[in-house]
C-alpha cells in the first residue's frame, strides 16, 4: 500500500474529511466554543440540543450565525 493512503500515526487507512454539516450544535468551555454536533438538518440540531440536560448549547448555521439557545 501507498504510503500517501496511511496516516503516519496509528497505520490507519486514509478517509477523506467528511462534509460539513449545515447546523452545529456549540457548547461554550474554558478553551473556546467546541462544536459538539454537526448536521445536515435544522430540526435535528434543535431535537439533540433540546434532548441534552442542562443548558448552553448554541445552535449556528454553518457562517456562524446563531440561531437558537437551549
Amino acid at each position: 500500500m501507498s504510503r500517501a493512503f496511511v496516516k503516519e500515526d496509528g497505520g490507519e487507512r486514509w478517509t477523506p474529511p467528511t462534509k460539513a454539516g449545515d447546523y452545529r450544535v456549540v457548547v461554550e468551555t474554558l478553551d473556546g466554543p467546541e462544536i459538539v454536533f454537526e448536521t445536515g438538518d435544522l430540526l435535528g440540531a434543535l431535537r439533540w440540543a433540546a434532548a441534552r440536560p442542562g443548558a448552553g448549547f448554541e445552535v449556528r448555521g454553518k457562517d456562524g450565525r446563531l440561531l437558537a439557545v437551549s
